[in-house]
């Protein structure tokens, strides 16, 4: 079913005033008009027809409505009730979106995306971005592939690897749960009202099996907190604040094979897991 694409400025002000919408603030709501940055989007992911779909925040539908085009079962959940009421409208016609009120951190993902996999696809709120990704990969849901809108420099925070600045506890945590890269760059005025940050779409595969090997998982990412909790100190302060003594952060680090006045930026994911296995065969002992 083909209808005005939304993602055209004026169809988009329309909607707005016929509702008599405005932005908002408190939750990050900039709304694209960009058909080109709909439809790389939809190919970012990947989309074909029959696919199960998870969208995060859909607004008035422009990037649901691209989705719904490609074939996709989609998934709608929206935190707005105002917007809820916009999309019964928008995707009037769509019998293959479903529209869920909900804050997408306490809803039941398994319940509603009740399938043996699917992808995300998201324009996310920038000011929550990394909790939903984190909360998304953290529940090893079946996901496949996340496609997502964040701040550029959140997308480069994602990619970066060690010795940069942008490298940080972020980066390691997506990068154990999925391979990311950059899609493309979007500019702030693909949307109304321009955000003051250039945007980024990255592209997730989630990873079937980590790339590094760990005892156990919640002491790898204790390690991570603990090595970027403060960026400028070496790994065996670092962890003398994390709670071990001088003697057992250098044992551990040792024992890892990793000089301890390194720094947590310079590490890489398997010399995380290989500190993570000697911290957790150090609590065995």
């Amino acid at each position: 079913m083909l209808k005005p694409r939304i993602a055209k400025r004026e169809v988009t002000l329309h909607i707005l005033r016929a509702f008599g919408l405005h932005t908002s603030k408190r939750l990050g709501q900039n709304f694209l008009v960009d058909e080109t940055v709909v439809d790389r989007i939809v190919a970012a992911a990947g989309v074909t027809p029959g696919d199960a779909v998870l969208e995060i925040g859909p607004g008035i539908g422009t990037l649901t409505q691209g989705l719904a085009e490609a074939g996709a079962k989609v998934v709608a959940v929206e935190l707005d009730r105002r917007l809820v009421e916009v999309l019964a409208d928008t995707l009037a016609g769509y019998d293959n979106v479903r529209v869920v009120h909900g804050d997408i951190l306490k809803t039941d993902i398994s319940r509603e995306m009740a399938t043996a996999s699917f992808k995300v696809v998201a324009n996310l709120p920038y000011y929550i971005t990394t909790p939903i990704l984190m909360a998304i990969l953290e529940q090893r849901l079946p996901v496949s592939v996340l496609v997502t809108m964040v701040q550029k420099e959140v997308a480069e925070r994602m990619v970066a690897a060690p010795g940069g600045k942008d490298y940080g506890a972020l980066s390691v945590a997506v990068q154990y749960y999925t391979a990311p890269e950059i899609a493309f760059h979007v500019p702030p005025q693909a949307f109304i009202p321009a955000p003051a940050v250039d945007s980024a779409v990255i592209r997730c595969v989630v990873r079937r099996e980590p790339p590094v090997a760990v005892m156990n998982e919640a002491t790898f990412f204790r390690v991570v907190k603990a090595a970027f909790a403060q960026r400028r100190k070496t790994l065996a302060n670092a962890f003398k604040g994390a709670g071990l003594v001088a003697a057992e952060a250098a044992a551990i680090l040792a024992a890892a094979g990793v000089d301890s006045g390194r720094r947590g930026e310079t590490l890489s994911l398997a010399e995380f897991a290989a500190v993570a296995n000697a911290w957790e065969e150090n609590k065995a002992q």
